[in-house]
């Protein structure tokens, strides 16, 4: 998967994120939050954060939850472990 681009990336992230949410992938931008638009709850976040480590084979702090409010943000947090 390093090959990947970021388009790629951030397709599976998406995907990742709908299928927890339970919502049609173009009900999400980029920038949509989670909680706000999408009525995500902790919960939730934390299996999104669950699903990212064993997709992308990556660790992720729990703390970094916070950053994790749309799939901009997703992807930065994911980035970072993940070296891209």
């Amino acid at each position: 998967m390093s090959t990947a681009t970021r388009d790629d990336r951030l397709v599976t992230i998406k995907e990742i994120v709908c299928d927890i949410l339970e919502i049609e992938e173009d009900e999400v931008t980029e920038v949509s939050l989670f909680k706000e638009d999408h009525n995500a709850d902790s919960l939730r976040a934390i299996e999104i954060l669950a699903a990212l480590e064993k997709e992308f084979k990556v660790v992720i702090n729990q703390s970094e939850l916070p950053r994790m409010v749309n799939l901009k943000g997703v992807y930065e947090v994911v980035s970072e472990p993940a070296g891209w």
